[in-house]
């Protein structure tokens, strides 16, 4: 069952210790995994979040390749056990209502990812959370950091505030090895240090919420299939993502000006109104029941020009975003989290935690979400179809279902991109 609060914590909040190997800012998906791994390797491990799991988050629909890294932290029994509706596919419909053919993990290779998710986030979130303590790692849930302390240009802990009733709070200066910065779209280090980027094209925004018995097929192939679905002129898409429960989330996005303009009602009337210009979403929740309130976000996508300094290092949202319409955001959490963690184990082994040795991952890493902006590009490219151009470019399927299943860390992408042209250099309207 989906909650629509934040849950309070049923557990007692862990003593702290006066210094930490580690300490991690941000215990969503990049957060948690990365303490799971450096509290594993033996490195006392502290993650600081400002609440308990629970609250609604976009990033419902995980993509095929998040399987390894779920792997690696030790969680597919937990993801197997729990009642997260499977998903095996993702689809597409424009703006007419005309549907792709489903992308079929299991057409493309044979692999044991070609099975994953569709989760509740805060249910996920918690999973992950008690994931590191199982690993070791110490997690406070009503932590507030108010600043990195500083040796120089070295990071070397952090203020900050605990306690959730004012009456219990106090202020602690808590110092650590290496900071790991996980606070996704806040982006603690980066916002301070000036090196946040926005990508001048991609600033969308996103209004979502939850549906009760809307169409889903009775297919065990199909039932949890994502479905991508373009607005009226493509100047919104709507992602469709069955979850548990006869729950699904629906979610509209598009550029700020035009979803969040002085134009603008509230969020329930921009949201109906973007519905009914989109037949295929319009045919899927006939008949259902919304159960939830609106939400919104805003999506805008950025990248760090520098990922990490002696002392420090950005894992998730926190390094970079790109815009969700892939689903690529807990994939990529997922695998900065393990990946930097990783580093941060191999730096304190090695007595070195330079910048350039904890950041030493960043640019493959950066290379992948490259592939994902491009295709991200072409999607919002007026004249661009994805289904069209699968249909004109048949050798290039298995690259298109890389890039949606995750598989991006690889060279071999280039020659579909080449194919596009300009259109993965940067839309023409948003």
């Amino acid at each position: 069952m989906i909650r629509t609060d934040v849950r309070e914590d049923d557990r007692t909040q862990p003593d702290l210790e006066d210094r930490y190997d580690v300490i991690v800012l941000g215990g969503g998906p990049a957060g948690a995994a990365a303490a799971a791994i450096t509290a594993e390797a033996g490195y006392s491990t502290l993650v600081l979040e400002r609440a308990p799991a629970g609250r609604f988050h976009v990033g419902e629909s995980l993509i095929p390749e998040s399987y390894w890294s779920l792997e690696r932290l030790g969680m597919l029994d937990k993801m197997r056990a729990h009642e997260f509706t499977e998903k095996r596919s993702v689809q597409f419909v424009n703006e007419h209502g005309r549907e792709s053919a489903p992308f079929y993990f299991d057409d493309h290779k044979t692999s044991p990812s070609n099975i994953t998710w569709q989760v509740e986030r805060g249910e996920f979130d918690r999973l992950l959370q008690e994931n590191a303590e199982e690993n070791g790692a110490a997690v406070r849930t009503d932590a507030h950091v108010m600043d990195v302390l500083w040796d120089g240009d070295r990071a070397a802990g952090v203020k900050v505030r605990l306690g959730r009733d004012r009456a219990d709070r106090v202020v602690r200066e808590i110092e650590s090895t290496v900071l790991i910065d996980a606070t996704g779209q806040s982006a603690f280090i980066a916002n301070r240090l000036g090196c946040r980027e926005a990508d001048p094209q991609l600033k969308n925004g996103t209004i979502w919420t939850y549906w009760r018995d809307a169409e889903r097929s009775t297919e065990p192939r199909d039932e949890g299939c994502t479905v991508i679905l373009s607005g009226a002129e493509k100047k919104t898409w709507f992602w469709y993502i069955p979850l548990g429960d006869g729950v699904t989330s629906v979610g509209c996005t598009g550029a700020m000006s035009y979803m969040f303009g002085k134009h603008r009602g509230t969020a329930e009337e921009t949201y109906m109104s973007e519905v009914a210009r989109c037949p295929g979403i319009q045919k899927r929740i006939a008949g259902a029941e919304r159960v939830y309130d609106f939400y919104s976000t805003k999506d805008f996508s950025y990248y760090s020009t520098r990922g990490a300094g002696d002392g420090w290092v950005l894992v998730g949202d926190a390094f970079g975003f790109i815009d969700p319409v892939y689903s690529s955001g807990v994939f990529l959490a997922l695998r900065g989290g393990v990946t930097g963690g990783e580093a941060v184990v191999q730096a304190l082994a090695a007595g070195d935690t330079s910048g350039t040795r904890l950041g030493a991952w960043q640019p493959d890493y950066k290379a992948g979400i490259e592939n994902f902006r491009k295709l991200v590009y072409a999607f919002y490219s007026p004249d661009f179809s994805l289904g069209e151009f699968v249909r004109e470019h048949p050798q290039f399927r298995s690259g298109v279902t890389d890039v949606l299943i995750g598989d991006v860390f690889k060279p071999d992408l280039d020659p579909m991109f080449e194919a596009m042209g300009d259109l993965v250099l940067a839309p023409t309207k948003a």
